[in-house]
Order: C-alpha cells, then sequence, then structure tokens
C-alpha cells in the first residue's frame, strides 16, 4: 500500500478519534452540568432557618410594656404600655432614639393587651372598657424616597361588659361585618358580645349588637382562651387539662366538645389558632406543644377535636403562643424565657432562641422575615430571620401527612388553592407512583407487541415484505408525541368510553381466534400440499381477516353483554357494585396511546438484535431437527437476549420521561390507584402542568427541580441497571 495514503489515513483515524472521544466528553460534561444545575436549584429547600440581629436597644422605661409589634419591611418597631402610649423607633442598628410616639385616647391604664395579628390589638383597660386598635405604617414617597408614616386606628371603643369583671379580652371578625368580642371575667365565665352590621337601602350603617354569657365550667379554672378568625368560635382551656370548644351563636353559646388534652392534670397554660382557624395549638404546663384538629366524628357529620401534630416541646410551660399571619408556623415562648420557631405541617423546629436575657414579650413580622422580642432585662432585639420553605421536609415530601380539613393522613399533591391560609400538599409519592403506573401499563401493551413483531419480522418474515414492515415500524416514532396525545385524548377516548366492554371482549377474542386460526391451520399443512407449499413470510396476510373478524365479534357481542348481564350500563355497574369509578382519561387510554409511541424503539433495536444473531447458529439448530420455532425459542432469542433488554430498558426510560401525551391523555390526577379506570399524574407531566404558574424561587419552583431530579436519578439507575444486565447477558449467551 502506498506508504503516503496510509499515513494519509492514520491521520484522518486520529482526528476522527479525537473528535469522537471529545463529543462523547461533550455529551457527559452537558449531562453533568445539567444535574448540578436542578440540584442547585433543589438545595435550598433542605436549608435550615437563620436568624441575625438587626439591631438591639433599651425599651422605653417608666411604665410596663405589655405589647409589641413591627411593620412588613422591618423598618420601625414599636411597644405598647400600660399607660395607652405607643413608641416607634427605628430598627437599624445605630439609629435615633424614637422619634414619634402615639396614644391611645384617654382613659384608665390597660390591664391586658392581646395582640390578635397584623399589628391589631385588643386593650383592656382597668375600668373594663375595651378599646380595639391596629397601629398602621403607611408608604411615602417624596423627592423619590419611600418612608413609612406610623398612624393609629380606633377600630373600636367599647364599654363595660354587664355583670362581668373582665381579666383579658380578644376581639375577631371583620370591621365592616362587625366584631365579636370575648372578655373572661373574673368569675370564670365569659361575656361575649356580637355586633351585627346591616346596610340599609340608602346605604346607611345600622348596627345591632347582642350580649350574653357562657357560664363557667364546674371544678374548672380557665386558664387560656382563643376565638376563630371568624369570631364564630371559642376555644378555651383549663389548668386540668381540660379544652371546652363553643359554638358562638348571635345570642347565645353552644358546647361542641369538651377534650381532655392531658389525662395526668397538666394545665393548659396557652392556646392559638393556627392560621386558618382550622387548627388549634395547645401550650402545655410540661412544656408540651400540640396541635389539635377537628376530624369525622363517629356519627355521620360531626366533627371531634385530635391531637395531630406534635412538636418541639419546652423545658417549661409554654406561656404564648403567637400564630404566623402567612403560612403554618408558630412562635412560642415559654416560662423560661426560650423561644422557638415551628412548622405545624412538617413538624420542623425552624429556629431555637436561647438569649442570655430570657425573653418575655415577641412579635412577628408579616411576612416572616423578622422578630422583635422583649428580654426580661428591658432590651428590645430586632432579629432577621430566614426560611423561605419551611412546609418542606423528606415527610411531607415522602411520607403521608395529616392535613387539615383531612380524615386521615395520606400522601397529596396540591400546589395551590383559593385562599390565602392554605396548607400546602407537596407529596411527591403520588407522582412517582403514577410515573410507574403508567410507564408499567404502557410496557404491557408495548413489549409483547414489539418483540413478538420483531420475531416474526427478522425470522419468519420474508421479501419485499420484510423490507417494507421494518421502515414502516420506524416512522411511527417520527410522529410528534403531541399528535398521538391529541388523537389518544380527543378521538380514542371517547371511543373506548362508548365500547368498554366490547374492548374486554375483544381481549379475550383476538387470542382465542389466532390460536384456533393458528391449530386449523397446522392441520392444514400437514394434510394439503398446496398451503404447505405456500410462500413463506406472508402468512400475516391470512391472519390479519381473522384478526379483524375477531374485532367485529367483540364489537358485535359487548353491547348484548352489557344489555343482558350489566342492565344496559356497564360503567354505573362498577361503580354501583365494585365502587370503581370510570374517567374518560385512564391508563387504558395512556396505554394505547404511550404504548404507541414505546413500540417502534423496541421493536427496532429487537430486531436488529435478533437479525444480527449468526446464521450459523440457527442452522445448527434446524440441522439438528429442531423446528423453525423452536430454533427461536431455544437459540435466537437467547443469543440475542441482550439486545432485546436493552431496547425494553432504552423503550421504558422513553415512557418515563414521556411527558405531552400523559399531559393530555391521563386527566393528571394525583391518585395513588392502580385501576386501570382511573387516571394519575406523572412526574414529568407535573412539571410541565406547573412550572408556568410556579414563583421563580418559591417553594413549588424548587419542588418541581427536585421532581426532575428524581426523573434524572430514576433514569440513570435505570440506565446503569440494564447496562449491567446487559452485560451479563452478553457474557452468558453470546460466546460464539
Amino acid at each position: 500500500m502506498n506508504p503516503r495514503l496510509l499515513r494519509k489515513a492514520k491521520t484522518w483515524d486520529r482526528l476522527a478519534r479525537w473528535a469522537i472521544t471529545a463529543g462523547g466528553l461533550a455529551v457527559i460534561a452537558s449531562v453533568i452540568a445539567i444535574l448540578f444545575l436542578i440540584v442547585e436549584v433543589t438545595v435550598p429547600l433542605f436549608q435550615p432557618a437563620s436568624s441575625k440581629q438587626v439591631a438591639a436597644r433599651p425599651a422605653p422605661t417608666g411604665t410596663l410594656i405589655l405589647g409589641l409589634g413591627l411593620d412588613e419591611y422591618l423598618e420601625n418597631g414599636f411597644t405598647i404600655d400600660a399607660q395607652g402610649k405607643i413608641a416607634i423607633f427605628p430598627l437599624q442598628e445605630n439609629a435615633a432614639p424614637p422619634a414619634t410616639l402615639l396614644a391611645l385616647p384617654e382613659g384608665a391604664p390597660l390591664a391586658a393587651l392581646s395582640d390578635e395579628g397584623g399589628n391589631r390589638f385588643t386593650a383592656l383597660r382597668r375600668d373594663g372598657r375595651i378599646d380595639i386598635f391596629r397601629v398602621r405604617f403607611s408608604p411615602q414617597f417624596a423627592d423619590g424616597r419611600r418612608t413609612l408614616q406610623p398612624s393609629l386606628e380606633i377600630i373600636r371603643r367599647l364599654p363595660p361588659f354587664a355583670n362581668c369583671d373582665p381579666v383579658r379580652a380578644s376581639s375577631r371578625g371583620l370591621e365592616d361585618e362587625g366584631l365579636v368580642t370575648a372578655a373572661l371575667c373574673t368569675d370564670n365565665s365569659f361575656a361575649i358580645q356580637r355586633e351585627k352590621v346591616e346596610i340599609d337601602l340608602f346605604g346607611e350603617e345600622n348596627r345591632a349588637i347582642s350580649t350574653f354569657r357562657i357560664p363557667p365550667p364546674e371544678a374548672e379554672r380557665i386558664s387560656a382562651f382563643t376565638l376563630s378568625e371568624e369570631g364564630d368560635r371559642l376555644y378555651s382551656g383549663t389548668n386540668n387539662g381540660l379544652v371546652f370548644a363553643w359554638r358562638l351563636g348571635e345570642e347565645s353559646a353552644e358546647l361542641q366538645e369538651t377534650v381532655k388534652v392531658f389525662s395526668d392534670g397538666t394545665g393548659i397554660s396557652s392556646l392559638a389558632l393556627v392560621f386558618g382557624s382550622i387548627s388549634l395549638a395547645v401550650g402545655g404546663g410540661d412544656g408540651s406543644l400540640t396541635t389539635w384538629m377537628p376530624v369525622p366524628g363517629p356519627t355521620p357529620g360531626s366533627k371531634v377535636l385530635r391531637r395531630i401534630h406534635e412538636l418541639r416541646s419546652h423545658s417549661a410551660p409554654v406561656v404564648t403562643i403567637i400564630p404566623s399571619r402567612r403560612d403554618k408556623s408558630l412562635i412560642s415562648i415559654d416560662a423560661g424565657g426560650s423561644v422557638y420557631w415551628d412548622h405545624m405541617t412538617s413538624e420542623r423546629n425552624l429556629l431555637a432562641l436561647f438569649p442570655e436575657r430570657p425573653v418575655r414579650l415577641a412579635a412577628l413580622a408579616g411576612r416572616n422575615n423578622g422578630l422583635l422580642t422583649l428580654d426580661k432585662g428591658g432590651t428590645l432585639h430586632a432579629l432577621a430571620i430566614s426560611c423561605p420553605h419551611p412546609e418542606v421536609s423528606w415527610r411531607t415530601l415522602f411520607g403521608k401527612v395529616w392535613y387539615e380539613s383531612y380524615p386521615k393522613p395520606d400522601y397529596v399533591w396540591q400546589s395551590s388553592s383559593g385562599s390565602d391560609d392554605f396548607e400546602p400538599k407537596f407529596s411527591i409519592t403520588p407522582l412517582l407512583f403514577g410515573t410507574v403506573k403508567g410507564t408499567l401499563y404502557a410496557m404491557l401493551f408495548a413489549v409483547p407487541l414489539a418483540i413478538f413483531g420483531a420475531v416474526y419480522v427478522s425470522q419468519f418474515c420474508r421479501g419485499p415484505a420484510q423490507r417494507l414492515i421494518k421502515p414502516t415500524v420506524e416512522i411511527m416514532a417520527s410522529i410528534p408525541s403531541v399528535v398521538i396525545g391529541f388523537l389518544a385524548a380527543l378521538w380514542l377516548a371517547p371511543i373506548v368510553e362508548g365500547h368498554l366492554l366490547s374492548l374486554f371482549v375483544a381481549v379475550i377474542l383476538i387470542p382465542s381466534f389466532f390460536l384456533v386460526f393458528m391449530a386449523f391451520w397446522q392441520q392444514a399443512t400437514e394434510r394439503s400440499l398446496a398451503v404447505r407449499h405456500m410462500r413463506k413470510g406472508y402468512e400475516f396476510l391470512i391472519v390479519t381477516p381473522v384478526l379483524l373478524l375477531a374485532v367485529a365479534a367483540a364489537v358485535a357481542l359487548g353491547p348484548a353483554l352489557e344489555q343482558w348481564f350489566f342492565a344496559g350500563n356497564f360503567k354505573d355497574w362498577l361503580y354501583s357494585s365494585v365502587g370503581v369509578t370510570y374517567d374518560q382519561r385512564n391508563c387504558i387510554i395512556i396505554a394505547f396511546g404511550l404504548g404507541f409511541t414505546v413500540v417502534p424503539i423496541i421493536f427496532s433495536i429487537a430486531e436488529d438484535a435478533l437479525s444480527n444473531v449468526p446464521p450459523s447458529l440457527s442452522a445448527a439448530s434446524l440441522a439438528l431437527g429442531a423446528s423453525r420455532w423452536q430454533t427461536v425459542w431455544r437459540v435466537v432469542l437467547p443469543s440475542a437476549s441482550p439486545g432485546i433488554f436493552a431496547g425494553i430498558m432504552i423503550g421504558f426510560g422513553r415512557a418515563v420521561g414521556e411527558t405531552m401525551i400523559v399531559l393530555m391523555a391521563t386527566g393528571n390526577t394525583p391518585i395513588m390507584d392502580w385501576s386501570i379506570f382511573n387516571g394519575m399524574r406523572t412526574l414529568s407531566a407535573n412539571i410541565a402542568v406547573e412550572i408556568p404558574e410556579a414563583p421563580v424561587g418559591g417553594t413549588l419552583y424548587r419542588v418541581l427541580f427536585l421532581c426532575a431530579v428524581i426523573l434524572f436519578a430514576m433514569t440513570f439507575v435505570l440506565n446503569t441497571g440494564a447496562e449491567l444486565v446487559r452485560e451479563r447477558l452478553r457474557k452468558k449467551y453470546m460466546r460464539y
């Protein structure tokens, strides 16, 4: 050979090798970079909460401080003292002393103050009068700068309750719909005042006020109470561990339930309703902090309080519970001054603050991004706190959680709702289940069809038919998945629903007709010389009419059987007798639609593997007297098993990652049910559905990226395992 040509060929070989190596490394680097990208977005979900002191300053002296507050921008804080004076000060370090002073209207000193949330307070004066007010911070713009202008809004001034010497008061309700005020009296009873606002035809407000009393419980001392946001429920706790749940009407109260929280007689030291007023947080004299929720009772329509969540316990009695106005988190303070920040749903302890000087009072910012505390030494501490994803934990992502208004713990995915007090439900388990369920049903349809087709085309079909079938099947892979999803959802699903029983009859008749015909054909080939010498490889032309006849018989028999055995409606019978509901977009549809996309992949790879088995092996088997089918079963299939298995696993991975078909044809219901009559939601479809409306950096956004990480991990594990199995099969069978 010409040395010059040889050197040139070797040079091109080296260049090709380097180019291929560089391309392969680039692909690997790109995949790794994608993995790092999605993991980087996911990691903040599991970062712990943090706190940073913004400022520390002495509290105003002279009178006892009863309440604290701060604006949502963490720029100003304020204190409320027993004289009704509100001192407002900046939170920045080294800022000037308080320059703004507001004051409640003249009157007796304050005896107690209740923080109702959102810088709204109920003040009880020593003469029994009640002031309901709010401290507002209004943005003002001047010279291109924003400042917050504090103001005091007096919502109501209520006269003393008749025949009641109040100890503490609390108010709830909307200002434009009236207020409900509850006062705990010194005789252990409650005085309730309900205000109802009506607007007449001339637009004037008419306020009707009704007052009633709730008698004291026998042999029990009320130690804590709280009102619901709507003012329709009152919960009171006693020093013996009992909780009384009252339903407040317009002129009376109904005791709905009495719950024994502590069987050993431990007292209840504090009560608060979690944001949304469904769950009740109970602080115990033993330092425990639990939440209770109404669940279905023993009789239809009844509700009973049941302990659902246990949060981190304190070492001393819990004296204050401050619910967040943004999510299901709680700030709790014990008698020793320790402060815990917990999230109810995830049961995560977000922060534990142990200052050198124990905390006496605290206030949480409206955005959960700041905390103002007053220690027992008289120093105010402003803290910037951060925990953007408190509702996420490994338990809420993959375990059963008992959510509000649910009868039992469950795996639930529900990312949004119409109300602000919604409890996010980010369980990925139903999505994993739906991914596996849809893939398995699709593979049950696709694998037998693809492998049997590959065996027939590679081993039995001959001539032009063989050269035509394989390219035709491979062209199926080029059909856009959105087209298949469209046809499956809008064309196939109604047909299947209208001929559901015929479909099940066809599952029985098609194999039966095929087996009967094959038995007849075998007898015919043995007895008829003309049939025996029929051109090999074209038997499918004779089988096809038989299969079409089976389909026609199933279509004809289905309605008759449905009329005879199921009163003319098979779907109603499923629901009434078996308790199974039929969804039009279900696993039957996804098996056909998704299986249709997987068949070409498995068929093509399996056919190549079968065709590449050396003809010498088949010839040796046939020479020893084996039939054609025995040769395929005992020789060809084992030899091609590595390639067939690789095709199946590639098809499985294709089905796992499919998005458009499952998005359009499954109904996207995140339920955990193996029924073929129900739909599901897969990881890929969930990402496609949710990502357009997920706020960047929010919990939903990061959980969706976690779904992408899980999909990545699933395909990686599947492909790695498939390669290991394929290699073992190759070493076992491919020794020729």
